[in-house]
């Protein structure tokens, strides 16, 4: 006789003898303790990952205070541990840190349904309208009903497609924005790479939700104007400050203080992204009310005519679309151009590639890019050595589990490293150099800019996975082959000793300082005058 008819005739000879309620709460309290039994079973078969020291009730937040930016505290940790999987208390909450690939698979592919939700945190709320958005919201309805709308009328494919003379535009706008420049400088002028990179995605992302480049009148030479260089800002500020360690996000109690001023901080950031979209959404919906507006020209017609979505579900959409999209390409790209002006063969390489399958009558468009594979892995390249953020955002444990042979108690935050992943000795040879042939293939077959083994991690993987994989592609290369392809690029002659100085910044992995480089046009004249 097995256990369960065991307990079953237990449970009908105690039914015959107490009364059902008694019996209702002997069966949760053995239910109860089978679960906490369980749990300390597994904790004593399957220790914690191993990590610092911690305080009772505040866990590691002394250290991590005294360490910042914490990101480098816990990798640099973890190196001097020896370990791939840590675990850091912060406060009651277990924030487990990984950069093997090997454990990644294991939480993003072979466990998913387990670490597929997000938790809840300050951070995270603000940024999402509360939680009105796929990116932050823990796994629930509304979380399914926002990642169909994303998956099946925004980034699908005929989308995208049906939006590709948008970016077109933008595509050639970039162009003739930097050539303005060179004209103006005589031929040839320094470029701030970064703040083109990001107004660019910017312009992307404006065009194919609102159709208009600026919300106010730009720059005589096409560039941002007052109202874009302050939307940019602000979303930026956002990126910041979401899941960024903040007292807040693991002391909720002491979110009235705001110790270390981020909730202000990201306020700020989603009140300047708000205050210039979300007009547009207002006279749009009053447009398509009144019937002066019949026909959809771009995503945010999309949205309004779903007619299931409400108009603040609209705009908290409209935020994570331009957080999502301007930060991974505008970095990506300005630290690809970094690295070649410090490696010309690399520049040179990328460079009669375009030569080769575009040709210099003509500029590059989207149908080229599967075509230029060095370019693709010069980007692949960039995503594994020089991520835009240490971690991917935290997968919440739904479930006690194990995950190579170590205990991860119900509760905790899974945060994934990208640098990490990148950046791994035991993955990856000479980890910190940019060699982009290490990703071609000796078939010649078309780089992708995905890694099924999570050994780089460009648009995250999983459940949780990026929906704007092919979006966040298309933009990425673009704004690389066009610049490349256009311009003949070199290190300024003020810049000491000829080289870029590919210093990180303090307190993230951005470029320690904005990329300024010497452009000079290098097609024919006729290319850029017949620019629109």
């Amino acid at each position: 006789m097995g256990i369960i008819d065991r307990l079953i005739i237990s449970f009908s000879f105690l039914s015959s003898i107490l009364p059902p309620n008694v019996v209702i709460i002997l069966i949760i309290s053995l239910f109860l303790s089978y679960k906490w039994l369980s749990k300390q079973k597994a904790a004593k078969q399957f220790p914690l990952p191993p990590g610092p020291k911690s305080w009772p009730v505040v866990g590691c937040f002394p250290q991590m205070l005294r360490n910042k930016p914490v990101f480098r505290w816990m990798i640099n940790l973890m190196a001097e541990m020896n370990t791939e999987i840590a675990c850091f208390r912060l406060g009651g909450t277990n924030v487990i840190s990984v950069t093997s690939p090997e454990v990644a698979r294991e939480i993003l592919k072979k466990q998913d349904t387990v670490f597929a939700s997000r938790p809840t945190c300050m951070s995270a709320e603000l940024a999402s309208g509360n939680y009105l958005i796929s990116l932050f919201s823990p796994l629930g309805d509304q979380w399914k009903k926002m990642r169909r709308v994303l998956t099946s009328h925004v980034l699908s494919p005929n989308t995208l497609n049906w939006l590709a003379h948008k970016r077109a535009v933008e595509a050639d706008h970039l162009v003739r924005y930097i050539y303005n420049q060179c004209r103006n400088a005589a031929g040839c002028g320094v470029v701030d790479v970064r703040a083109v990179g990001r107004h660019f995605c910017g312009n992307v992302i404006r065009q194919m939700v609102f159709s208009k480049r600026f919300f106010g009148a730009g720059t005589e030479d096409g560039g941002p104007g007052v109202e874009e260089e302050e939307h940019i800002d602000a979303t930026f500020g956002v990126l910041a400050y979401v899941y960024s360690f903040g007292v807040s996000d693991y002391f909720p109690w002491l979110r009235m203080f705001d110790l270390d001023r981020h909730r202000k901080a990201l306020k700020k950031g989603v009140e300047g992204v708000r205050k210039y979209q979300d007009p547009e959404v207002d006279e749009r919906i009053r447009m398509w009310n009144d019937g002066t507006k019949t026909e959809q020209e771009d995503i945010l017609d999309v949205l309004i005519n779903l007619r299931c979505l409400t108009s603040e579900e609209i705009k908290a959409h409209l935020l994570e679309l331009m957080v999502t999209i301007v930060d991974n390409p505008s970095n990506a790209v300005e630290w690809v151009l970094a690295e070649m002006l410090n490696q010309p063969e690399i520049l040179r390489r990328a460079m009669e590639e375009l030569d080769n399958v575009v040709g210099r009558e003509r500029l590059v468009q989207e149908s080229d890019l599967s075509k230029l594979n060095y370019l693709n892995a010069c980007l692949k390249e960039v995503f594994r050595v020089h991520p835009l953020s240490a971690f991917v955002p935290p997968h919440l444990c739904s479930s006690d589990t194990t995950v190579s042979n170590y205990f991860i108690p119900k509760g905790s935050h899974v945060i994934i490293s990208r640098h990490g992943l990148g950046r791994n000795p035991k993955n990856w040879e000479e980890p910190l150099r940019f060699k982009p042939e290490r990703h071609l293939k000796n078939d010649g077959s078309e780089v992708s800019l995905v890694d099924p083994e999570v050994r780089v991690l460009t648009f995250s993987s999983g459940r949780r996975g990026c929906p704007g994989v092919q979006l966040g592609s298309l933009v990425s290369g673009m704004l690389l082959g066009r610049i490349l392809q256009g311009f003949e690029w070199s290190v300024p002659r003020e810049m000491s000793g000829g080289r870029i100085d590919l210093k990180e910044s303090k307190d993230s992995l951005l470029l320690a300082k904005p990329l300024n480089a010497l452009a000079k046009p290098r097609l024919p004249h006729y290319v850029y005058s017949s620019l629109p």
